[in-house]
């Protein structure tokens, strides 16, 4: 076969630091579209982001070609130095040190756009750190309760 075919879908999620709520109504359409950019320039394709002031989700479709970590570290580092340059009276703005990624199959994909667009909706009842509890849980990835938030 002379050519590479994949569909990598990746549910990402990741917090402010120390999750702050430093993403507001001013800063969170602009940060959001800047960080499709930087998807599309650096690893793939931002298929929809959404979130809260103090955390992300994003669906992604990583490039066959680009390890998971190095998009995540553009996506971060990348996104939090422009809020910097572009909103300084934010302050200091950094995401977390880790993230979470979650492999989507495409016959859930339709039902994960919908979850990541009404963040709003799900946070009335469930905290963030309720929620990636549940993410880890779902997804089978081993935790440490006593360091997750370190």
């Amino acid at each position: 076969m002379g050519h590479t075919y994949t569909n990598v879908l990746l549910h990402t999620v990741f917090s402010t630091k120390d999750r702050e709520p430093l993403i507001t109504d001013a800063i969170g359409d602009r940060l959001y579209a800047y960080m499709g950019g930087i998807a599309r320039e650096e690893f793939g394709t931002l298929l929809t982001i959404g979130g809260m002031p103090d955390h992300v989700h994003a669906l992604i479709v990583l490039k066959a070609n680009v390890a998971l970590s190095h998009a995540m570290n553009r996506f971060k580092s990348l996104s939090s130095g422009w809020v910097k340059k572009t909103f300084p009276e934010v302050g200091p703005f950094a995401w977390q040190a880790g993230y979470g990624a979650f492999a989507v199959s495409e016959s859930v994909k339709p039902s994960v756009i919908e979850y990541i667009n009404h963040q709003e909706e799900h946070h009335r009842n469930t905290t963030f750190q309720e929620e990636f509890v549940a993410f880890l849980k779902r997804h089978n990835v081993p935790f440490d309760p006593q360091t997750i938030w370190e």
